[in-house]
């Protein structure tokens, strides 16, 4: 034995994140806001998964559908937040935005400055994109690409800027 160090090798899928961050919060904290948070996520997964199986899907519902529903929390959260904001109910709000932190925790990090750059390029040249009647066909490969990763409006303005600079 090479020593009392063991490797603990993170859950590659997102479910499995889940799951494995929901017991880490419960061993620490069984009330506290993050395992709440993290048994309600688990909670709606398991609804979809109950309602892809009813669709003939046996594995369950796809990773895809885990992102959207978690991106789809976290818009709640935020706009649950504001609300609370408004209605001076500052306690209710601050527990939204630390759900809302612990939903994002999960969710893939949006490209953005060099980076998005760089993928438009990438799949502009991919797709042999000349035109902006091309445009579309880059959007969707980058969302096929990058899923989750893109915001559509700041994509569309890079590739539409790309597409019109005529090339050098």
């Amino acid at each position: 034995m090479m020593g009392a160090e063991i490797l603990v090798k993170e859950p590659a899928d997102l479910r499995a994140r889940l799951k494995a961050a929901r017991n880490e919060a419960e061993a620490c904290d069984s009330d506290g806001v993050e395992a709440a948070t993290l048994r309600l996520i688990l909670c709606a997964v398991d609804d979809r998964d109950v309602t892809a199986r009813g669709r003939g899907e046996c594995s369950g519902c796809a990773e895809s559908t885990v992102q959207e529903l978690l991106a789809m929390m976290a818009t709640q959260r935020e706009v649950s937040a504001k609300e609370y904001d408004e209605a001076g109910r500052i306690e209710e709000a601050e527990r939204e935005r630390s759900e809302l932190a612990i939903i994002q925790s999960f969710l893939p990090k949006k490209l953005s400055g060099a980076a998005l750059e760089s993928a438009v390029s990438a799949i502009i040249e991919e797709v042999e994109a000349h035109r902006l009647k091309d445009m579309g066909r880059c959007m969707e490969a980058l969302k096929a690409r990058y899923p989750g990763q893109i915001d559509s409006a700041s994509a569309g303005k890079i590739v539409r800027a790309k597409l019109q600079t005529p090339a050098k």
